[in-house]
């Protein structure tokens, strides 16, 4: 079982930053592949970034690619989402992901989801 604690969300106006931490229970955390997704009011679950077990490979969703950048520490069992130059449409709920495949860019199946933490941009 793997649990899964966000934090970092918060208010920032447009062009600001913030990072995304998500810790991880567990010895094996550097066997899962993580993500972040997004949800806003409204619209579907977009997977915004996710990375591999040893952390060589990354993937961005276009919306976010050249502002985001998706990281992990395995000794601290930690992802981070170091987000910049926020835009509004930013704005939603944020979501750290785990499995021990491959993370589906639809969202499901996955092995465990966070809780989530809003993150607000403001114009």
């Amino acid at each position: 079982q793997v649990q899964l604690v966000e934090s970092g969300g918060g208010l920032v106006q447009a062009g600001g930053s913030l990072r995304l931490s998500c810790a991880a229970s567990g010895r094996t955390f550097s066997r899962y592949y993580m993500g972040w997704f997004r949800q806003a009011p409204g619209k579907e679950r977009e997977c915004v970034a996710r990375i591999s077990g040893n952390g060589a490979a990354t993937y961005y969703a276009a919306s976010v690619r050249g502002r985001f950048t998706i990281s992990r520490d395995n000794a601290k069992n930690t992802v981070y989402l170091q987000m910049n130059s926020l835009k509004p449409e930013d704005t939603a709920v944020y979501y750290c992901a785990a499995d021990q495949t491959i993370i589906p860019l639809q969202g499901s199946p996955i092995d465990y989801w966070g809780q989530g933490t809003q993150v607000t941009v403001s114009s």
